[in-house]
């Protein structure tokens, strides 16, 4: 241990107040909402962690080696995040040797699953273990963003396995075209793609779950990390990423092993918020909202701007 301490960064300025208190308050607010009935009630609210099917836990992802548990939500810097956790855990090699710089793991294998560790393998009782000892993390981001964010990586550019998933099914029923082509690539050189209110009617039609859960890049944040049954250590959000992770890494002790690489320059910012739902009906705003309420008031995000 002593020898792995010299290589820890000697930082001279503390922490600074204000993240301190960010982190406090972002957790408290999770903490209240969680064991409040008369505030927020939703789905799985009360169940413990025990009653979590093991299926519902295959966004947390684990690095024994520094006994770290992260919660990937996709559309907040998941790319990011898990190219770090290769990295960290040394899961993935090359001639043997493991990938030392995040910016090495490509952002393919960053989403293939045998690169990393996750805790849905274990057995409940080691899983209760690690998420017991070991430091755990989520990063969200203003829900109405983040469907934005959706549609435009997987709608808006020629991904073959979302077309003809979803999109498909969206023209159809929504977009009015009993007819799309089957080739994503033909369909967008034709100008059919589903528009994002095709997309937020798809997202918003009660008979949607009924055929099957959401995707995960839609999925809500607190499905998919279950905040009231796993107490995380660190509430990270996507529009204050940079501090963020400076802050998270430091608690971490390996800021001296890594840094996030940067992201994706064209991020989705809040403020296209008014633009992209400009045309959206307030009905269906209301609609939306009440989807995502739960996410929005978990993690203190207000829905100004719908």
């Amino acid at each position: 241990m002593g020898r792995k301490r010299c290589e820890w960064k000697i930082h001279t300025d503390p922490i600074s107040p204000e993240l301190k208190q960010r982190q406090y308050a972002r957790k408290k607010l999770v903490h209240e909402f969680c064991n409040n009935s008369d505030t927020l009630n939703f789905l799985g609210r009360n169940r413990t962690f025990d009653d979590i099917p093991k299926h519902e836990l295959e966004n947390l992802i684990v690095d024994d080696r520094h006994g770290i548990i992260y919660c990937y939500v996709p559309k907040v810097g998941c790319t990011q995040w898990k190219r770090v956790m290769i990295v960290l855990s040394e899961s993935k090699k090359v001639n043997g040797v493991p990938v030392k710089n995040p910016l090495n793991v490509s952002g393919n294998d960053a989403h293939v699953r045998t690169n990393l560790v996750f805790l849905n393998r274990f057995s409940k009782q080691v899983m209760k273990e690690k998420l017991e000892k070991y430091t755990k993390f989520i990063f969200v981001r203003h829900p109405y963003v983040r469907l934005i964010s959706a549609y435009r990586n997987k709608f808006f550019k020629d991904n073959q396995e979302f077309y003809s998933t979803y999109g498909v099914h969206m023209l159809r029923k929504y977009g009015n075209n009993s007819r799309p082509p089957a080739n994503v690539k033909v369909a967008h050189a034709a100008g059919i793609l589903p528009s994002f209110s095709n997309f937020i009617q798809y997202v918003t039609d009660p008979e949607t779950v009924k055929h099957r859960a959401f995707d995960e890049h839609w999925r809500q944040m607190y499905r998919l990390c279950h905040p009231c049954q796993i107490n995380y250590d660190f509430i990270g959000k996507m529009e204050t990423i940079e501090e963020d992770s400076e802050h998270l890494l430091r608690i971490l002790r390996v800021d001296n092993i890594v840094s996030l690489p940067p992201g994706n320059t064209n991020r989705t910012a809040e403020s296209w918020v008014r633009e992209w739902y400009a045309n959206i009906p307030d009905e269906w705003k209301r609609k939306l909202y009440k989807i995502y309420e739960s996410d929005f008031k978990l993690f203190g995000y207000s829905d100004h701007g719908r």
